[in-house]
């Protein structure tokens, strides 16, 4: 269930994924957030370089392993423009963070695309996070943002 403060952070990942895209990449962006409510950590997608593992959700997940214990990590929040790819979502999991709660889910960004003509090639399946952890409380996707994210993939894919 979403709550009115999840909003407050829902929101900066969006511009998060705004600047992603200014500078070229897939706009995704992500922040975690501590128990208190203290913003901890954020980035966006960094994969134009070529390297397909730089998503902002897996770069928080090592963030947390190095600096937070693992009672902390178990119950801060992920927020995310997008559904943790399979590679997020278990080093999500292997690190032990909580919550999850995303904008758009992997199988609305499929659609996206196949409405836009774009097929993908991508060797790695498309699965939802639960399907790769467990145990995780998970909220999303998140209606009145998800069409903003939608209008950010239209960007992207129409450079």
């Amino acid at each position: 269930m979403i709550h009115p403060t999840d909003l407050t952070y829902l929101k900066r990942y969006i511009e998060l994924a705004k600047d992603a895209l200014e500078a070229g990449d897939e706009p995704f962006g992500s922040i975690l957030v501590a128990a208190n409510g203290e913003v901890l950590a954020e980035d966006r997608n960094h994969v134009s370089g070529g390297d397909h593992t730089q998503h902002p959700e897996f770069a928080l997940a090592r963030w947390a392993a190095e600096h937070m214990s693992a009672k902390d990590r178990s119950i801060a929040t992920v927020y995310t423009s997008g559904e943790h790819c399979p590679m997020c979502a278990a080093a999500h999991g292997w690190v032990g963070l909580g919550r999850i709660v995303y904008a758009s889910s992997s199988k609305q960004l499929a659609q996206w695309l196949k409405d836009m003509g774009i097929t993908t090639t991508s060797r790695v399946r498309h699965l939802s996070i639960q399907e790769v952890i467990q145990d995780t409380p998970i909220d999303g996707p998140v209606p009145e943002l998800a069409e903003q994210v939608h209008q950010l993939h239209r960007q992207f894919h129409q450079k």
